[in-house]
């Protein structure tokens, strides 16, 4: 685990290029703001090649997307792969959606993506694997979670983030579990959009997407566990609040002393 790279996003200050979900779009630049990156949104095509340009790191979010942002997503997508950009998906409810799914398959098909994150339900639809999903939500099911991320991660010829209570992390051969965390990430909708794009902000500043999923991974779940430790109650507003400001203020020490890695 390379937490070196918390240092190197602050010192880098990389852009991150953000397609994003209405829902979530001021929670994703506040966090990726809070980590030390910078982020740039656009739901323009006709911009899109200018962006992927200027950018370090480009982050797609499939939560909220309409017909015409479709050919918007795949041309940014494609142009990541033109200007050698990493490239990071977040596949929304396809688990749930068949529309979603197949708008996904078709995406992943027409350009590379680096890193995938998403829950049990999206991850294992991606990867062909019965799972009971249910909208945003993991849903329910009763297959290994490891053999899930690694068998999308080998579908797809990518990292693989499976996020939950733990985080499963596998470039379809070596998996790592994160295991800080808190279950108020469940109660603020935006948190997994948030870790998506933050993990473009890490991939911005290595070539080892492994290492820069699983490092992403670690410091925001141990920011979260560390508000989470301050709380006396669950406040899912207080959190999120809150989880802005740790994100800025984690040190890497913080982190290497509560990390737990498998």
């Amino acid at each position: 685990m390379q937490t070196k790279l918390l240092d190197d996003v602050r010192n880098q200050n990389p852009i991150v290029f953000n397609i994003s979900n209405f829902v979530t779009v001021q929670d994703v630049a506040n966090g990726i703001n809070a980590i030390g990156a910078s982020p740039i949104m656009s739901e323009e095509i006709d911009e899109a090649e200018a962006m992927v340009q200027m950018s370090s790191a480009v982050a797609l979010n499939l939560g909220a997307f309409t017909t015409g942002q479709i050919a918007q997503i795949k041309r940014v997508g494609e142009l990541a792969n033109q200007y050698h950009k990493p490239l990071i998906i977040d596949p929304v409810a396809v688990g749930a959606v068949q529309y979603r799914l197949d708008v996904a398959n078709q995406l992943l098909s027409d350009f590379q993506v680096d890193v995938i994150r998403g829950n049990a339900g999206e991850i294992a639809a991606l990867a062909g694997i019965d799972w009971q999903a249910k909208g945003i939500d993991a849903g329910e099911g009763n297959q290994d979670l490891d053999l899930i991320a690694q068998s999308c991660a080998q579908k797809q010829h990518c990292v693989v983030i499976l996020s939950g209570p733990t985080d499963v992390i596998s470039d379809g051969q070596r998996v790592v579990h994160v295991l800080n965390g808190t279950p108020l990430f469940q109660l603020h909708v935006g948190s997994g959009d948030m870790l998506s794009s933050i993990v473009g902000a890490f991939a911005a500043v290595t070539a080892d997407y492994f290492e820069a999923a699983q490092t992403a991974c670690a410091v925001f779940a141990t920011a979260g566990q560390i508000v989470a430790e301050q709380l006396a109650e669950e406040r899912p507003g207080t959190f999120a609040v809150q989880l802005m400001d740790e994100l800025h203020l984690v040190t890497r020490a913080e982190i290497e002393q509560k990390l737990k890695v498998e």
